[in-house]
């Protein structure tokens, strides 16, 4: 195992972190957003040189670009972390029990946490930040796509632990070829959770192959629902907004589901996608409503395809229905489970959409495009669970922990 080294001292360092005081963990994030600004030309520099050896074209493209306002936005996130209360140590419940066992149940590190990753280099600041202030060991595995912008990155890392004399091995860079990956799904002995952010692809792969737990961070395949009942105005401003705020991103809105009584209100909700050249695939009844009221060559109709996909791009499927169980239906068979919402001043069908769709987060009259750690004041995140165990949603501090019971007696014994 080539990598044998790197996962040793993963897990050695898993016993000095623990040491690490919360002022020494403020003072180390402090420090790397100052540093994070400083290095502001070299890290759009090395950036350059991923960028350049991929197409614009590319979905990933977007994801991967650093931008100075980008730069500054990330080192706001880790001063949002350094803020944050460490849940370490954290009380979840204490009780005596009827032999006189004093119980308690704490929030501890899960330990080593193993992220693989494609070219998203604002990951390696985000789940170094969360992994320090959480009390976990991360180990890097990121894409060739953003090898450059990593290793300048981890380099800003290093710097700042041996400012401080910490042992850098806290957080450590992956090679980026595949063997590495195989590596770590394998190293069930070193590693303690795997967390894969990235493409539909890169996730299956993890969960089928990997040999330590994963923590699924699914594709956003996200719809919105125009009720019967939708406000025209609010809807438009929401549609837009999680469609076009962020087109490559997780949480943007891939399927616009409308109500048939709801069509003819289609051009103006479709209006501002048009001016930025959103491709549309409607189905017949959409279609037969947009196709003189839509650029010509951006509307087709959808196909089986186009619906349960995550469009990454300028592209939106539409559907119609004629009803909220018909709506329901279609986010059942199609959803990923990430975010969904729904546009409607019936608070009885908000209620009864919110209980239904099984999805980690649910919206009612706002945009999908809040689902974000940072949006919802939890720092930043380590990535979206679309699964059920341990997290769902957005995942930050206490996410990143697991608990352990204290028990403490006076010498009772265990009768036979």
């Amino acid at each position: 195992m080539k990598n044998q080294e790197v996962f040793n001292n993963a897990r050695q360092a898993c016993r000095d972190i623990i040491h690490f005081t919360n002022d020494q963990v403020v003072e180390v994030l402090e420090q790397l957003a100052a540093d994070t600004i400083r290095s502001t030309d070299l890290l759009i520099s090395e950036n350059k040189k991923d960028l350049d050896r991929m197409s614009e074209d590319d979905p990933k493209f977007d994801r991967l670009k650093l931008s100075v306002e980008q730069i500054k936005d990330i080192a706001a996130d880790i001063l949002s972390v350094s803020r944050l209360k460490s849940p370490l140590g954290e009380l979840i419940e204490e009780k005596k029990i009827k032999n006189g066992l004093h119980l308690k149940k704490i929030r501890v590190p899960l330990g080593v946490v193993g992220i693989i990753y494609e070219a998203r280099p604002n990951v390696t600041f985000d789940v170094f930040s969360l992994c320090l202030k959480s009390g976990n060991v991360c180990l890097l595995k990121g894409g060739s796509d953003a090898h450059f912008s990593n290793l300048a990155i981890t380099g800003i890392l290093h710097g700042v632990l041996q400012k401080f004399d910490l042992n850098v091995n806290i957080v450590q860079l992956l090679p980026p070829d595949r063997e590495s990956t195989a590596e770590m799904m394998n190293a069930s002995d070193y590693v303690d959770i795997i967390i894969p952010r990235g493409s539909q692809g890169l996730i299956d792969f993890v969960r089928q192959n990997s040999k330590v737990p994963v923590i699924e961070t699914g594709a956003g395949i996200v719809h919105t629902y125009i009720d019967q009942q939708a406000n025209l105005t609010r809807g438009k401003a929401i549609i837009t907004n999680a469609k076009l705020r962020r087109v490559s991103v997780c949480n943007a809105l891939d399927c616009l589901i409308i109500h048939s009584s709801r069509l003819s209100d289609l051009p103006f909700l479709c209006e501002d996608l048009a001016k930025e050249e959103v491709e549309v695939f409607a189905d017949e009844d959409a279609y037969k409503v947009l196709k003189e009221n839509y650029p010509a060559d951006l509307i087709s109709l959808a196909q089986e395809e186009h619906f349960g996909t995550e469009f990454l791009a300028k592209k939106l499927s539409i559907k119609t229905v004629r009803n909220v169980d018909e709506a329901l239906d279609h986010i059942a068979e199609y959803s990923s489970k990430h975010s969904e919402a729904i546009i409607s001043e019936d608070k009885d069908m908000i209620n009864r959409f919110s209980k239904e769709v099984d999805a980690a987060v649910v919206y009612a009259n706002t945009s999908t495009a809040f689902t974000d750690g940072a949006q919802f004041e939890m720092g930043a995140e380590i990535g979206i669970s679309t699964q059920k165990l341990h997290a769902r949603g957005p995942m930050a501090l206490k996410e990143l922990t697991s608990y352990k019971w204290l028990v403490t007696g006076h010498g009772q014994i265990r009768e036979k």
